[in-house]
């Protein structure tokens, strides 16, 4: 057997990293920086010290701050524009998953055209565009790590997965003092979203030695530490372990795959404006119970390395134990089900049709260790319904 491996040239990870983004640049010859983030962390003032850093270095950089969350097709040609009328060698993606899915996707579309939807899966893109570098400021997506990108076509609300060596930045600058002022909500809507992308990746049937040496890793750093982030945002140990997870998850992911909580998640993300980490939340437990049945013994190993079963526990007591933990962790980080999110149970069944083919036409479920048929695909949204 043989697989693949892909991660960024260059990772720089630790206290205050992001600040040396001059010494990043330099290192990968890069020297033209256009940085992209959003109007958030531009007011905030989050944005200025890298500003400042590539001020003393005697590096030019202008900034582009309209990206926005879950980033469609339209928003992102504001950006590709910029792009191509600039003299830019570089991408800087400073934020959460949207800025640096904006980011990814306007550097390949600024050297290559078209629109994103000529490059959603199956379509995988190799060729790379701009080089991006990736500074995450939430712990969650991975995407500072990962070979993939997701775009919205708003005509048809669909939530694209676009994948190939193309979005895998060349360098990912990974600072937990980035994530210490993250609001509660942020902070377990995107720490579920990185346990999701462990618990995937380890179980997708894509997996391989490499991707579940990371998504061990993963689960042992976010599962004793998820509440404490969210009950003690100032730990700075456990800010610093789950930034670690968040990034350890998203090179297992981007090394194996996502499975069927992802495929199930982009639909109500796209047709309900649900934050991508909270809607995997909504749908974990469930389809973990449904899923398991076929890889007990892999769920198992995902219940002992986030430490809710020892090692002289049964596999089959292992993955309850994890599902409960699953449906425990939902509740003590207020993770709100469809039905109390505000989402209107009609459209919701209306919709079910076409978010079941969507899901399915993504890809995602086909990696799952337990195939899920479309009427099954349909019983598990209405499961997690309420």
């Amino acid at each position: 057997m043989s697989f693949s491996v892909a991660l960024p040239r260059l990772m720089r990870v630790g206290s205050g990293a992001s600040k040396e983004l001059p010494d990043s640049l330099g290192t990968l010859g890069l020297s033209r920086p256009l940085i992209v983030s959003d109007r958030f962390l531009r007011d905030t003032g989050k944005i200025e010290p890298i500003l400042d850093s590539l001020r003393t270095a005697g590096i030019p950089a202008d900034l582009f701050v309209d990206t926005v969350p879950e980033p469609t097709l339209r928003s992102i040609e504001a950006l590709v524009e910029m792009l191509r009328a600039g003299d830019y060698d570089c991408v800087v993606a400073f934020g959460g998953g949207s800025p640096i899915d904006s980011a990814k996707a306007a550097a390949v579309l600024a050297v290559h055209g078209g629109r994103m939807r000529d490059y959603k899966t199956p379509h995988v893109q190799d060729r790379p565009g701009l080089p991006v570098v990736a500074i995450p400021t939430t712990a969650g997506t991975g995407s500072e790590a990962t070979r993939f990108t997701i775009i919205t076509d708003e005509d048809t609300d669909e939530k694209m997965l676009c994948a190939g060596l193309a979005y895998l930045p060349v360098a990912a600058i990974v600072d937990f003092e980035l994530t210490l002022t993250k609001p509660p909500r942020l902070t377990a809507d995107t720490g579920i979203d990185a346990l999701t992308h462990a618990i995937e990746a380890f179980v997708s049937v894509r997996a391989t030695p490499f991707s579940d040496i990371f998504a061990l890793a993963a689960m042992k750093a976010i599962g004793p530490n998820l509440r404490k982030v969210w009950s003690q945002p100032q730990d700075q140990e456990a800010r610093e372990a789950m930034m670690l997870g968040a990034t350890y998850a998203g090179i297992a992911f981007s090394n194996s795959s996502v499975a069927l909580v992802h495929g199930m998640s982009r639909p109500i993300g796209a047709h309900f404006h649900v934050p991508h980490g909270l809607s995997n939340a909504m749908l974990l437990p469930v389809v973990t119970a449904f899923s398991a049945p076929a890889a007990i013994a892999r769920y198992a190993v995902c219940a002992r390395a986030i430490g809710v079963s020892d090692d002289d526990v049964g596999d089959q007591a292992a993955v309850g134990a994890l599902v409960e933990e699953l449906r425990l962790l939902n509740r003590d980080l207020g993770v709100p089900s469809p039905r109390a999110f505000g989402i209107d149970e009609a459209r919701w069944n209306d919709l079910l049709p076409t978010m079941v083919a969507q899901a399915i036409a993504s890809g995602s479920p086909g990696n799952n260790p337990r195939i899920a048929s479309p009427e099954e695909i349909g019983k598990l949204y209405q499961a997690a319904w309420s």
